[in-house]
């Protein structure tokens, strides 16, 4: 629900809200957040509220670490887990320096960005997410292990789908937080959900994809289970993929559709080390139906993006290759950057590949270009990239690139 900042301040009266939470994140996307009283809110909307930044990793050491965050109203939302009396609410907050000038290392400002470019381009992009993870048991002592919850298989049901009850809290949960699910189900994995999200724009999704790996982590821990966001928790099993679905609109004028495509291969390399930011993302690539090459096609699982069977509306390209250790507010920019590249160049994807890359011989895959095979080979060629360095601030790419598990 939208909100304006008066609406805001009356709803905290109104709804007995006695904690505000001002969330943001790290250049990796882990979510951080301050708790306010609602006494502090009109505070923090005309001045921002300080906190020390050198306590967060790629934030700046003890030096300058004083940085300011500012809680944007219309992202307000409940916490439905947190007790009706007494409410706590949430919302994603911008960051500046104290002279008000946006703090280079803010992702979410990064995407605001790439989406003022594609505005002003008279062009307009749309996210939708499926994100997969792991339920592990905990051990006597609440501690997580690597058995899983369950031992059932790709759209399994009850008794042998045990996570399905959570996957339907955190579907009513993430309503009553006004964010839509579109639909849930077991994946491959023994223990293995995914849940996939309508298209929105591309801050909501943002917001909605960093929301949803907190909802999910919190129902289940209230439901005794550990919830595993991580590229490959189980080395011979399905890896979790974050599948992103992209489109552009006007998307049937001048072929955008086919170029926002070409745009995005064209740079998928560059971009790898963003989408796959662990050296653990790598040992996903390339099987169990995520890709190892740079190939389209439609509704072929085995590429790296698909075109699924959607007509109209739903017309979409899905990557493939991210993982859920990718921070969205980067990903989304990057996608939306080289989007527009290949939109303005007007050049067309490489033909279709209507093979199966995982069962091809070697002679046909020996044909297509190759994602990066490790970590640092990602690093290398993301350091290297003019694309990188036009948009990523150089504060990030350093960090990125001396990340280690």
């Amino acid at each position: 629900m939208k909100y304006s900042k008066d609406e805001i301040l009356q709803f905290m009266e109104e709804e007995d809200v006695k904690f505000i939470r001002l969330a943001f994140c790290d250049v990796f996307g882990r979510q951080k957040n301050i708790s306010i009283m609602p006494s502090e809110l009109p505070r923090a909307f005309e001045q921002g509220i300080v906190f020390d930044a050198s306590s967060i990793m790629g934030f700046g050491d003890e030096t300058h670490s004083d940085l300011m965050l500012h809680p944007e109203a219309d992202t307000l939302v409940p916490l439905p887990w947190r007790p009706e009396h007494g409410r706590v609410v949430q919302m994603f907050s911008s960051i500046t320096y104290p002279d008000g000038t946006p703090f280079e290392c803010d992702t979410r400002h990064l995407l605001k960005e790439a989406v003022k470019d594609a505005t002003d381009a008279g062009l307009r992009f749309t996210f939708g997410a499926e994100m997969e993870f792991y339920l592990f048991l905990l051990d006597e002592f609440g501690k997580k292990t690597l058995i899983p919850s369950d031992e059932a298989g790709y759209m399994d049901i009850a008794p042998d789908d045990h996570g399905e009850n959570v996957r339907r809290e955190i579907c009513l949960t993430l309503e009553k937080m006004s964010i839509h699910p579109e639909s849930s189900h077991h994946e491959e994995g023994p223990g293995q959900s995914e849940i996939d999200f309508r298209y929105s724009d591309p801050l909501m999704a943002a917001d909605n994809a960093q929301t949803f790996q907190r909802v999910v982590k919190t129902v289940a821990d209230r439901n005794g289970l550990c919830a595993d966001f991580s590229p490959k928790p189980l080395k011979d099993m399905p890896g979790n993929g974050f599948h992103i679905n992209m489109s552009v609109y006007p998307f049937d004028e001048n072929n955008n559709f086919q170029y926002m495509i070409a745009g995005i291969m064209k740079h998928i390399k560059a971009m790898t080390l963003f989408l796959n930011p662990t050296e653990q993302s790598y040992t996903r690539l390339g099987n169990n139906k995520a890709p190892g090459y740079i190939t389209q096609s439609a509704e072929n699982r085995s590429q790296l993006i698909r075109i699924p069977a959607a007509v109209g509306e739903y017309r979409r390209a899905e990557l493939r290759s991210p993982d859920p250790c990718a921070n969205p507010y980067l990903a989304f920019a990057l996608l939306i950057w080289a989007g527009l590249d290949g939109i303005r160049s007007k050049q067309l994807p490489p033909e279709p590949a209507n093979v199966n890359l995982y069962t091809a011989p070697e002679e046909v895959l020996g044909k297509y270009e190759k994602l990066p095979g490790c970590y640092q080979e990602a690093c290398k060629t993301a350091l290297q990239a003019e694309f990188i360095r036009s948009h990523i601030p150089s504060a990030i790419l350093d960090i990125y690139s001396k990340l280690k598990d």
